[in-house]
């Protein structure tokens, strides 16, 4: 019977166990270094974690024509934060609350769909226009040109925020 070559130190299965473990666990700990590099990185610039912040801009309100009670507010609404957030209401003490509203287009004929709320990107704008998304509302006095109206814009994270609507001629 041949008996086997005698182990050594170095080939012993106890001695080569520690590198390769050293090895195996090299591969995860390299990848958990470059993350937390880069999410330190992200934050160190301001990215992470950064609230939406919304500016109204651009608030205006067209005149009523021939006696009709309704009638549209439009603002322009930045977010410079880097989460998004949504408007989810626009109210008024001088008209009530507003319907968020949008136009729809099949083919050639328009129509108006109510919206529950509407999308303001991070780091974007929602711009409201007669063509998109705005905010129908019931006029309860007779308004003239120049005229402003106070509006509380409502958003999911931001909470409410205030701006003046001026009356501008119908397409102003």
């Amino acid at each position: 019977m041949i008996s086997p070559p005698p182990a050594t130190a170095a080939s012993s299965p106890a001695r080569r166990r520690p590198a390769g473990a050293v090895r195996g666990a090299l591969a995860p700990l390299v990848a958990g270094a470059v993350a937390l590099g880069g999410l330190t990185a992200w934050t160190a610039t301001g990215a992470a974690g950064s609230p939406a912040r919304i500016r109204i801009a651009d608030a205006r309100v067209w005149l009523p024509y021939a006696g009709n009670e309704f009638t549209v507010a439009f603002f322009r609404v930045r977010n410079t934060g880097g989460a998004h957030d949504r408007l989810v209401s626009v109210t008024s003490p001088d008209t009530g609350r507003a319907m968020l509203s949008r136009t729809v287009r099949r083919g050639a004929t328009e129509s108006m769909a109510m919206v529950d709320t509407a999308a303001v990107p991070a780091h974007g704008t929602l711009a409201m226009s007669a063509s998109g998304v705005k905010a129908m509302v019931r006029v309860s006095a007779p308004l003239r040109l120049g005229d402003e109206l106070p509006f509380v814009l409502r958003f999911r994270d931001s909470g409410p925020i205030a701006a003046t609507a001026r009356v501008v001629r119908l397409g102003g």
